[in-house]
């Protein structure tokens, strides 16, 4: 009996045992994954966020601030009045910085971004009058991206750059007529006689339509100031400046749109006098990139009449640019 009960002692301790060993190697794992999982969320962090700081001697060195806007310009876009504006700002506050360039290459975006950057510089060129503004055009700045380039002290280019789009348009389709062949019936059910103004599935109105002429001249009115304002004299206005066309770096200094050949090193390094740059641009990290992503396209979804200064159109529906 006693021999019995011993071996049913041998194999409950065994049994314990084995159950000990189990879980110490799933706390290992446990531990390891763990470990696993902080590293992975390290690395992201290490992408997501700047973690490399400015010595505070290497922050009061004297330097170039650098501001980039590369791309259309839109409120949820890489390219929207608040990170530039935050970006200028810092850029201004900052001792050491001698001169601020705001390097640009866009076609264009809303018409509403654009001015509320403007101003912005406006504002931080009478505050901040011993530290100077200028443009250095890549590319292409047309339309709202000309309206912003303006408001600086000088705009630099390339000779191959592309100047200009001062004007507005409207653009959209009509499907009435594709409608009636396919036999499809449009019911618009409206609350006001003009809620359904530049619908694209119904005949266009002539009074809508004069309506939306005089916003197209309202706003171009408004650009063709900002160019008179920032440019000044130097502005040789001729009959086709304010039309919408487009010119070469070359034609845009004749033409006073532009004042002189650059790029941002020989503007910092000759204009300046400040060899060293440094990058203010607000950069989203991937987060706010999808977030700004979804968020366009939950926006476009719901479809609707839309204001941008562009040198291009939209695909479909109606949208107002400068051109």
């Amino acid at each position: 009996m006693a021999e019995g009960s011993n071996w049913e002692h041998k194999i409950l301790e065994k049994v314990a045992l084995a159950a000990v060993s189990e879980q110490r190697r799933a706390r290992r794992w446990g531990i390891f994954f763990k470990l696993l999982g902080f590293a992975y969320v390290t690395i992201l962090l290490a992408v997501l966020v700047d973690w490399g700081g400015i010595s505070p001697e290497r922050k009061s060195a004297k330097h170039t601030a650098l501001v980039e806007m590369q791309g259309v310009i839109r409120a949820k876009g890489d390219v929207n009045a608040d990170d530039v504006i935050s970006a200028l700002q810092a850029a201004f506050v900052d001792k050491g910085s001698a001169g601020v360039v705001l390097r640009i290459n866009s076609p264009g975006g809303s018409p509403t971004q654009a001015g509320i950057i403007t101003d912005e510089i406006r504002r931080l060129r009478a505050k901040h009058a011993d530290k100077p503004l200028y443009v250095v055009v890549e590319d292409v700045c047309a339309s709202g991206g000309y309206y912003v380039a303006s408001a600086a002290d000088k705009i630099f280019v390339n000779k191959a750059s592309i100047i200009g789009s001062i004007g507005v348009l409207m653009d959209g389709f009509g499907f009435t007529g594709s409608l009636d062949k396919l036999g499809i019936e449009r019911r618009l059910m409206t609350a006001g006689e003009n809620k359904g103004f530049l619908d694209p599935f119904s005949p266009q109105n002539e009074r809508h339509k004069a309506h939306a002429q005089g916003m197209l001249n309202d706003i171009h009115q408004q650009f063709v100031e900002v160019v008179r304002t920032g440019r000044g004299q130097r502005l040789k206005e001729t009959p086709d400046m304010f039309s919408g066309l487009m010119w070469t770096g070359v034609k845009s200094i004749e033409l006073g749109l532009a004042d002189d050949f650059g790029t941002v090193d020989s503007v910092a390094r000759d204009v300046i006098k400040a060899e060293e740059i440094r990058d203010y641009t607000m950069k989203p990290n991937l987060a706010e990139k999808f977030a700004r992503r979804f968020g366009a396209e939950m926006a476009a979804g719901l479809g609707s009449a839309f204001a941008r200064f562009s040198s291009g159109t939209t695909p479909a529906g109606a949208g107002i640019s400068l051109h």
